[in-house]
């Protein structure tokens, strides 16, 4: 499917990842719990658009601070949980979470960019085309996840030439959520 020419209907899927799309990425460490937890500028006006795009949004998420002890797996359903109704009572949709507590050097199936949170999720949920599918996220890893599948892979970057030092691996860049939920909104196809 060539990128430029999206036409978004009610198959397609979108995965996002959560650190540094969602919320505010803590350099050199972990959101611990909810009270470190910061929406970034513009992302739940972005979850209310996106919600009317997508039949199905996932965040895929690596969380290997519960595998280094530093916070439990209860502690990160606790946030995904609050995450998801605060996205919720704005308006927008998280149709499921799926988070991998491995650390790296576990070579999990399920840590990105392996791709077992998109199995799981295409499990659960029969109806997932991978190639009509998005993954949107801040890092090479994401975009690796992506491509494994034959997804459409969204950079979410202040940086716009990040595209010319990863070529093949990225497909679209956008500054943030907004800007991206703004463009997806614009490429709805009608039946």
């Amino acid at each position: 499917m060539n990128s430029d020419n999206l036409k978004i209907d009610n198959r397609w899927t979108l995965f996002l990842d959560r650190d540094g799309v969602i919320n505010r990425r803590i350099v050199g460490s972990y959101v611990t719990k909810w009270s470190h937890f910061e929406f970034l500028p513009g992302v739940l006006d972005a979850f209310r658009i996106l919600a009317g795009i997508f039949p199905r949004i996932f965040v895929v998420s690596n969380q290997q601070g519960v595998g280094k002890g530093i916070m439990t797996d209860e502690e990160v359903a606790e946030i995904h949980r609050k995450m998801v109704d605060e996205i919720a009572q704005s308006g927008g949709r998280i149709d499921r979470v799926y988070y991998c507590p491995n650390l790296e050097s576990d070579h999990s199936k399920m840590r990105k960019p392996a791709s077992g949170m998109a199995l799981l999720a295409q499990h659960d949920f029969p109806e997932v085309d991978f190639q009509l599918s998005l993954m949107a996220g801040d890092s090479i890893s994401d975009m690796e996840f992506g491509k494994r599948l034959k997804m459409i892979t969204v950079s979410i970057s202040p940086f716009s030439d990040i595209v010319f030092h990863y070529k093949g691996l990225i497909d679209r860049v956008y500054p943030d959520l907004l800007t991206f939920a703004k463009d997806m909104a614009s490429q709805v196809s009608i039946p």
